[in-house]
């Protein structure tokens, strides 16, 4: 029986870069992670044979990547080696194969993140401080308690 190549998504993140191998009731599943390259094998239900070898686009750290089978895919969370360097496409050689897309349902450009974070983190603190700000209480010399039970008889 021939093998063909699972339909293979991935993501960038800072520290990981993210594989989803779609292989629905897989079994026999093999994930090999190198410092270069994946591969991984499996079969589905119907016995088919899936087969893929990617050479990474940049090195990685084997000893801290993992994987993790569900019922519909395999997913694999990839050490990089550097981090916080944005991997403009998952494989060494810039031809993306027919199988390959990027996973944009968790694509984020996450390049300049510290910025928006520090500025957001600095908002938090002005208006943390505008909080702890004491001011004395409201005056509450303009409420009359004989206006309200007036009101209220007269109603």
């Amino acid at each position: 029986m021939a093998r063909q190549h699972a339909r293979t998504l991935w993501y960038d993140r800072p520290k990981y870069v993210f594989m989803e191998f779609c292989v629905e009731d897989s079994t026999d599943v093999h994930v090999l992670i190198e410092d270069h390259r994946i591969v991984f094998s499996c079969k589905n239900a119907d016995g088919m044979e899936f087969y893929n070898e990617i050479e990474f686009y940049a090195k990685v750290n084997c000893k801290d990547s993992r994987d993790k089978r569900s019922g519909r895919s395999i997913t694999c969370f990839v050490r990089k080696w550097k981090e916080k360097v944005a991997w403009p496409r998952l494989t060494k050689e810039d031809i993306k194969p027919v199988w390959l897309s990027v996973d944009f349902d968790n694509w984020r450009d996450w390049e300049g993140d510290e910025e928006v974070e520090l500025a957001q983190v600095d908002h938090y603190a002005e208006l943390l401080e505008k909080v702890r700000t004491k001011r004395p209480p409201p005056a509450m010399d303009d409420l009359d308690d004989d206006s309200d039970s007036a009101d209220a008889t007269s109603n």
